[in-house]
């Protein structure tokens, strides 16, 4: 199932697509794509209103997602924790020099960051280093403490979205380097457009996905989640032994190489330009840089 929230901020509400990709009505079912949804029974009872073909479509959802049309929001009320996993693909770390880690690199960004997939991202004021990170995103579905097996933090997964986790790397690296003022500026996770449960895609999600991120339209970062260093049923399985999970909680998993840091001159981001990114399998996201 794809889940998705259409609306205005704050006042999204809950579908689910049709196979034509019909946005169907849950609110019959929830007020919301949250933790307490993805916990209950809320996943199979849409499965079986499906199956029924008891949802009608959501009104006034046609065209959304696009130019004019209605807002997407998030796929899922940012109401839990952030989670981001850090220098997580072999090219990646080979592109900025750093040493692979043996343990994942963790880092917590602000829940109020998370915009729409096709809301715009706001340049900070006084900044001019500010970078892209496609990532694929995890969203837990059930409670999750000192987990003792990889099957284990797979089965906690609830399903697979889009991040771009945009970094303003002057004050990540500069002024003492820290990562949490990097990252922590309003609109600086772009999340969606659907929450994709892990049937959905081969292996359950466990099957490499195709990442890549288009700036202006041109190529700059394209990789594969075999990549990643650590997968994203042993980062489950870590995290649960650092924090508890819980139902709504969302992990960034890391970024393939391509970076503007990374590349020559350093290409950050300006304001007017578009970024554009997809993974396979989990749909694609659209934004605009403007100046906060």
């Amino acid at each position: 199932m794809k889940f998705l929230r259409i609306g205005a901020p704050g006042a999204e509400r809950p579908a689910v697509l049709s196979a034509d990709g019909t946005p169907l009505d849950l609110s019959g079912i929830t007020a919301d794509i949250d933790g307490a949804f993805l916990a209950g029974d809320g996943p199979e009872r849409v499965r079986a209103a499906l199956d029924g073909g008891a949802l009608p479509p959501l009104e006034g959802a046609a065209g959304a997602g696009r130019e004019g049309g209605p807002r997407i929001g998030p796929p899922v009320a940012p109401h839990g924790k952030l989670i981001g996993i850090g220098t997580n693909y072999s090219d990646y770390a080979k592109a900025t020099g750093a040493e692979p880690p043996e343990r994942p690199i963790v880092f917590i960004k602000p829940t109020d960051t998370v915009v729409g997939p096709y809301d715009p991202v706001l340049i900070p004021r006084g900044c001019s280093a500010t970078d892209h990170e496609v990532e694929l995103a995890v969203v837990i579905g059930r409670h999750a403490r000192y987990l003792a097996s990889e099957e284990e933090g797979a089965a906690a997964v609830a399903g697979f979205t889009i991040a771009n986790d945009v970094t303003e790397r002057e004050h990540q690296f500069g002024h003492g380097g820290q990562w949490g003022k990097g990252k922590s500026f309003e609109t600086f996770t772009p999340l969606g457009p659907w929450l994709v449960t892990p049937d959905e895609l081969e292996g359950g999600g466990s099957s490499p996905l195709g990442l890549r991120l288009r700036v202006n339209g041109s190529l700059v970062q394209e990789g594969s989640t075999g990549a990643m260093l650590f997968g994203v049923a042993y980062l489950v399985q870590h995290l649960s032994h650092f924090m508890a999970l819980r139902p709504g909680d969302v992990i960034i998993t890391g970024t393939p190489a391509g970076p503007a840091m990374t590349r020559p001159g350093k290409p950050y981001l300006r304001e007017g330009d578009v970024m554009e990114l997809e993974i396979d399998g989990l749909g694609a996201q659209r934004q605009r840089l403007a100046a906060a």
